[in-house]
């Protein structure tokens, strides 16, 4: 009678202070830890193992997205530093007038298809609207021409109604000056503007890139500005065959624009594939210092595991012996 009666509590002393529900949520992981007596395990190692997979997949697309970012700016690099040769003439040849009152402006704001790249394309709006502030009046007209699906998403919220174009994925296929110039033409067909105020990041390194403005300014702009004594040299340079010098400039600002796009377009791509590797790189390391807490937590949720199961064999042992 007496060993029956040991036995007996000796069952009810295997039973922890909670219920049975409560511990196996717990073992699941849907118990907070001050909520779990002592004694039983407050998180599953199955809910771990499942984190730290996820963790280990999303370090391998980050990984890879990086080295492809990698192999897409050393593809475009060259191209941004040799158009860079294009427009730099142009300013020697009409000066910079980046501060020329007009009426009509537009700002053709260049920014990425696709995200994962750092703060490129928050740089390229910001600069836009401080643009559209600083150049907007009572009697001004301001608009946008908008390339890229990024900067597109972010004005069209608060500025619906001053966008006049907007084109995406330019970058689909690699950029050439034809397809750019095309472009450029377009763009000059549907808007009605006195100064293009071109806006891009410029790539200065992988790590690093300059928000810049380029302004083209009409035909009428830049022969009223010379006259004025505001531009370059322009009157300097004697005119032959048969154009006028309205014609003259007419051909030189659409080139310039021409220049000025396509320059601007790989400049930004280049800046967007180096904010992408360092955003990638940056990914990846906290996904190997998260995997590093998490396989902690596994190896102490396990040993934990382990030891409680120990504890509850040997005190049902000492207590049937008993």
């Amino acid at each position: 009678m007496a060993m029956a009666a040991l036995r007996r509590e000796g069952r009810r002393l295997l039973l922890p202070m909670a219920s049975q529900a409560t511990i196996g949520a717990a073992r699941s992981g849907l118990v907070a830890e001050e909520m779990v007596p002592f004694g039983a395990r407050s998180i599953s190692t199955q809910v771990v193992r499942n984190r730290m997979k996820s963790v280990k997949n999303i370090q391998k697309i980050t990984k890879a997205m990086k080295m492809v970012a990698a192999s897409k700016l050393r593809a475009i690099q060259s191209k941004a530093e040799n158009s860079r040769g294009l427009w730099q003439p142009f300013t020697a040849l009409l000066g910079d007038a980046a501060g020329v009152d007009v009426k009509k402006s537009v700002i053709v704001t260049i920014s990425s298809d696709k995200g994962l790249c750092g703060g490129i394309n928050s740089t390229s709006v910001k600069v836009s609207k401080g643009l559209h502030k600083v150049t907007s009046g009572p009697d001004k007209e301001v608009k946008y021409v908008i390339l890229g699906e990024k900067a597109k998403v972010q004005l069209v919220r608060d500025s619906r109604k001053d966008i006049e174009i907007s084109i995406t994925e330019l970058q689909k296929n690699p950029l050439n000056f034809t397809q750019v110039a095309v472009l450029a033409d377009d763009i000059l067909k549907n808007v009605e503007y006195d100064a293009l105020r071109i806006v891009f990041n410029k790539f200065h390194s992988v790590v690093s890139f300059i928000p810049t403005v380029t302004t083209v300014l009409s035909p009428e702009t830049v022969e009223r500005e010379s006259e004025g004594g505001m531009l370059g040299n322009l009157d300097s340079y004697e005119i032959e065959g048969g154009e006028t010098k309205a014609e003259v400039l007419q051909n030189l600002t659409e080139f310039q624009f021409a220049c000025v796009l396509f320059n601007a377009s790989l400049e930004n791509a280049c800046s967007e594939q180096g904010a992408r590797m360092s955003a990638m790189d940056s990914s990846s390391r906290n996904a190997g210092e998260m995997l590093d807490r998490l396989t902690l937590t596994y190896n102490r949720t396990r040993q934990a595991s382990i030891t409680t199961e120990l504890i509850e064999i040997i005190s049902g042992a000492s207590a049937l012996e008993g």
